[in-house]
């Protein structure tokens, strides 16, 4: 067992000897001051430069936002004063869509959101009604907006820009609305696109959930955005740059500006590494004339950094793997000869105990319904694996609640739920200890007889079905099941036939009146 005495040397006094060995590098600092200065200049230059460019962007999409927004604004007044003219509408939808390369499709809907008219004939077909995220906004709210990124009827990604149609007497008459598929050629790749840098500049568009809306890569289209400062700064409607790791990893240097009509945000940026390459070549000759003193320094720094973190890095090997088997025999072979380390074995040595306990805890609980107590379907697996393997008879009873829905609709799903509960106390009071009680889903649930025979699982059946009825269930008062019963092997030689025999009994004894129980027929006599 190893000794309860800790070593004498810690960090701090390490920390110190690392300190002293720096001094070696000092004939570096001067080449680090002059470097450091021009780096900071380029990133400041190139920041300043991205800024403008995603403000000028943002500008430009703000501008097609307003076009957008009246262009539909005279469409919807144009067609106000004849909105029961189906000809008209059409007419006009089909105008809208080739005057303009604003919309990639334009669509008039009713006040009930029924499509009135389409263009082009993208599938939704006239008469149809919308339920899409964006149809029901424009319905809702019934004014000019432009709608979050939604998954169209067609399944694509789209935004859709819509203008109220109201007639003279301001009734709400529907609306008429152009819809730009974000991942087909649109105006935003014309104006987007158009900024894309062989320098490594690049620059996306994003909405309030951090989607995509606009990437020169359209793979990435629609998808979402990770942890990103520069995102979070401009959907606040902050406008400025800054250097950021992007979702990607990337470190990079940002500038982002604001579009609030949409609610969009417009980033451009270049990777820090492309900024900085001239300088580093630049660099890389000064560096050649103190690399041999700096090899030597680095190498010293090296060994001596390995020594320290070896068994750190050991440890966290270990961490990783704390549900092995040998997890604890190769922390107690780790050399912890330093304070912190052995700090940190003593710890993750009792961790793994704490450890082994939880993971069997979890198991238990990943084979158990929640609400009932009794297996779920990943426990019924593992029982019928076992069953199986061991080859012994077997009793099936499928049963269910009778009118469940009714309860449901009736009481309310707390009731319901409450009812789940008293089902499987009863099933629980009917049965063995050896037998298992799965609640298979919603109000149906199995048993599983081990050793039974088709006399003996009819017994329990109809001792259950009976308590059931005979039971006082607060609210409900009295409830009733129906059962299907099976035997493996006698009707089957498949455990899983079985479970399929003793639940087609079950709807058998619905059909024939429900509160009863049913005997499946042979898999010989069914065929």
């Amino acid at each position: 067992m190893q000794s309860a005495r800790l070593p004498r040397l810690n960090l701090r006094r390490l920390i110190i000897l690392l300190a002293m060995l720096s001094g070696l590098v000092t004939l570096g600092i001067g080449f680090y001051a002059s470097y450091k200065v021009q780096r900071d200049s380029l990133i400041q230059s190139t920041l300043a430069a991205n800024h403008a460019y995603a403000a000028k962007l943002a500008d430009g999409t703000e501008g097609f936002f307003r076009s957008a927004q009246q262009q539909l604004a005279v469409s919807a007044e144009v067609i106000s004063a004849q909105f029961n003219d189906d000809q008209v509408l059409d007419q006009e939808a089909r105008r809208l869509r080739r005057q303009t390369d604003s919309f990639n499709a334009v669509i008039i809907t009713s006040a009930q959101g029924r499509v009135r008219a389409t263009a082009p004939n993208t599938g939704i077909l006239v008469g149809q009604k919308l339920e899409s995220p964006g149809a029901r906004q424009a319905l809702d709210e019934r004014k000019p907006l432009i709608s979050s990124p939604y998954v169209s009827a067609l399944g694509t990604l789209v935004v859709l820009i819509s203008h109220p149609i109201v007639a003279a007497d301001n009734t709400y008459l529907g609306y008429v609305g152009g819809v730009i598929y974000l991942r087909e050629l649109n105006i935003l790749h014309s104006m987007l696109g158009e900024h894309f840098y062989q320098d490594g500049s690049y620059l996306y568009a994003v909405d309030q959930t951090r989607r995509l809306l606009y990437h020169p890569q359209p793979t990435r289209l629609g998808s979402v955005v990770g942890e990103n400062v520069a995102i979070d700064k401009v959907l606040r409607g902050e406008s400025g740059s800054l250097r950021v790791t992007n979702s990607q990893g990337v470190d990079m240097l940002a500038g982002y500006a604001p579009s609030p009509a949409a609610g969009w945000g417009i980033v451009a940026q270049r990777p820090t590494a492309d900024t900085l390459h001239p300088l580093d070549d630049l660099m890389l000759r000064v560096l050649r004339e103190t690399a041999p003193l700096a090899m030597i320094t680095l190498l010293c720094i090296w060994i001596l950094a390995r020594l320290i973190t070896r068994p750190l890095s050991q440890l966290a090997q270990s961490a990783s793997e704390m549900d092995a088997p040998d997890s604890a025999e190769r922390i107690q072979r780790i050399r912890s000869w330093y304070l912190e380390v052995a700090q940190l074995k003593r710890a993750m040595q009792v961790g793994i105990t704490l450890l082994h306990q939880r993971i069997g805890k979890l198991k238990l609980d990943a084979q158990t319904d929640p609400m009932t107590g009794l297996h779920n379907r990943r426990g019924l697996a593992l029982a019928l694996d076992v069953l199986s393997a061991s080859g012994r008879p077997v009793g099936v009873i499928a049963l269910d609640i009778d009118h469940f829905k009714r309860i449901n609709d009736s009481h309310g799903h707390d009731v319901g739920d409450e009812v789940i509960r008293h089902m499987a106390q009863l099933m629980k009071t009917c049965s063995r200890d050896a037998d298992i009680l799965c609640r298979s889903g919603g109000e149906e649930f199995l048993m599983l007889l081990p050793d039974a025979d088709i006399e003996s699982a009819t017994r329990v059946a109809e001792r259950l079905r009976g308590s059931v009825e005979q039971e006082r269930i607060p609210v409900v008062e009295h409830i009733t099941i129906s059962l299907g019963i099976a035997v493996w092997p006698e009707h089957a030689d498949n455990l899983e036939r079985v479970l399929k025999l003793a639940d087609a009994a079950l709807y058998l004894a619905k059909q024939r009146g429900r509160n009863r129980a049913e005997i499946a027929e042979p898999d010989a006599a069914i065929s």
